[in-house]
């Protein structure tokens, strides 16, 4: 019997293949958005994928457990209480999958989701590792707020921690502290708050070191769980409607992507999404551009400041770069927003840079806007009198901006502040100047 485990590291995913070698069998867990990795792994081990498990309609990244239906003609398993659109088997407390000496149960484990499982893998009659998916990570559990729509949203997230606060207690605690645990995300996941650095555990470790599963009264629980856990992106509740329908076939879907050298005619309305250097973008881009780099958050704020179904223009530093980056909008679902998609491209516009030394003679000469998250602006405020305004928030909030002075812009690093800059740039139409901290942040903190 062996484990891979798959890794998204842009997404922070993690995927796994159960390889039965006895047998010759595959199944599949929680597979991202490519399904070839699976498809060359089985073809490497001269196996058969016979299987897909889904522990929940994921949030954040869109999995081909459909295109690998089709392809290969084996079922997808899932809770009965996700109620998808795409032909399933209930995999639900009680039912077992046995291939060889290997048996798969399901354990339901609302928390998360109301329709999250974990399964337990048992081999020669040893329980010996959980897919937790997002239920249980290392560190950490899942949140309880990405799934709520229309009614009272504080209640259903109140709700679904309490249901974690048993289904850890009642169901996984119960498991050895020998079992090795395989969770569906490591840090840098939006969907918990607290993740360790390491891709696998074991339910001893965690059981000593994670403070989900320590002993606390169900109230301290819902209390820490629902407190200050990270934005949550415009694409997330897109993601989990097209998981439940299933999505389109990977490779003709980002096939269909019409790729140009040069630039895209500039439209008001349409957003282009220019991912190179802040420092090549600052010195000619377009109008109505947004400077997100291809860095390992690039898919995080494309479906932050893109909303679902809006279509954009995409642009790189050249056409392998570009290619890499249609397939990523595509694990997010967003491949069928671009209208196009352009390389080596510059443009007639250019963002001045900031003078830090009148910066820092008199910071009150500017209007300093800061697009950190609020639990960081909460831990240390690194201007008095700057506006905080989430990057994710930015696009519905720009009124809230005056154009009194000139605008910086500051974040952590000056990612997120590149992004930021180059967007109240666009939406201000010249009214003001607007200038980007970037790295020079480092010198004020």
């Amino acid at each position: 019997m062996k484990i891979k485990q798959f890794e998204d590291k842009f997404l922070s995913h993690y995927s796994y293949a159960i390889l039965s070698e006895c047998e010759n069998k595959v199944i599949l867990i929680d597979p991202a958005r490519n399904p070839q990795p699976y498809y060359d792994y089985a073809k490497e081990n001269n196996a058969e994928i016979i299987g897909t498990i889904e522990t929940h309609p994921h949030a954040d990244f869109v999995s081909s457990h459909l295109e690998i239906h089709k392809q290969t003609s084996s079922p997808i398993y899932a809770s009965k209480l996700t109620q998808p659109a795409y032909p399933f088997l209930s995999f639900d407390q009680g039912d077992v999958l046995e291939i060889g000496k290997i048996k798969l149960r399901a354990l339901n484990t609302p928390g998360h989701s109301p329709d999250s499982i974990c399964i337990v893998l048992e081999h020669e009659g040893i329980d010996k590792a959980l897919f937790s998916g997002d239920t249980l990570f290392i560190g950490d559990c899942g949140r309880p707020d990405l799934r709520e729509s229309g009614g009272d949203v504080n209640a259903e997230r109140m709700h679904l921690a309490s249901h974690m606060y048993h289904s850890l207690r009642d169901q996984l605690m119960k498991l050895s502290d020998d079992v090795v645990l395989y969770p569906a995300h490591g840090a840098g996941t939006l969907c918990g708050k607290a993740l360790r650095e390491a891709n696998s555990s074991t339910m001893g470790e965690e059981k000593k070191t994670n403070w989900s599963l320590k002993e606390m009264t169900e109230q301290e629980f819902v209390k820490e769980l629902t407190s200050n856990q990270p934005f949550i992106p415009a694409y997330f509740p897109y993601d989990v409607a097209l998981n439940k329908k299933g999505a389109a076939d990977f490779q003709p879907s980002v096939a269909q992507v019409a790729i140009s050298e040069g630039n895209p005619e500039e439209q008001e309305n349409t957003w282009i999404i220019d991912s190179r250097k802040d420092t090549e973008f600052k010195a000619a881009h377009q109008q109505h551009s947004v400077n997100i780099m291809e860095g390992t958050k690039f898919e995080t704020w494309l479906g932050s400041i893109i909303s679902p179904e809006e279509p954009f223009y995409l642009k790189a530093k050249d056409e392998a770069t570009l290619k890499e980056l249609i397939a990523r909008t595509a694990s997010i679902g967003y491949e069928g927003q671009i209208k196009g998609a352009y390389f080596a491209g510059g443009g007639e516009l250019k963002m001045e840079a900031l003078d830090l030394q009148d910066f820092r003679n008199d910071t009150g000469k500017y209007t300093i806007v800061d697009v950190r998250n609020e639990s960081e602006v909460k831990e240390h405020k690194i201007f008095k009198d700057s506006i905080p305004i989430p990057l994710g928030e930015l696009r519905d909030r720009i009124d809230e901006i005056p154009n009194g002075k000139p605008i910086a812009v500051h974040c952590a690093g000056g990612y997120r502040s590149a992004a930021a800059s180059s967007m109240i740039e666009a939406e201000k139409k010249g009214k003001v100047p607007v200038f980007d901290i970037g790295e020079a942040i480092k010198q004020f903190s």
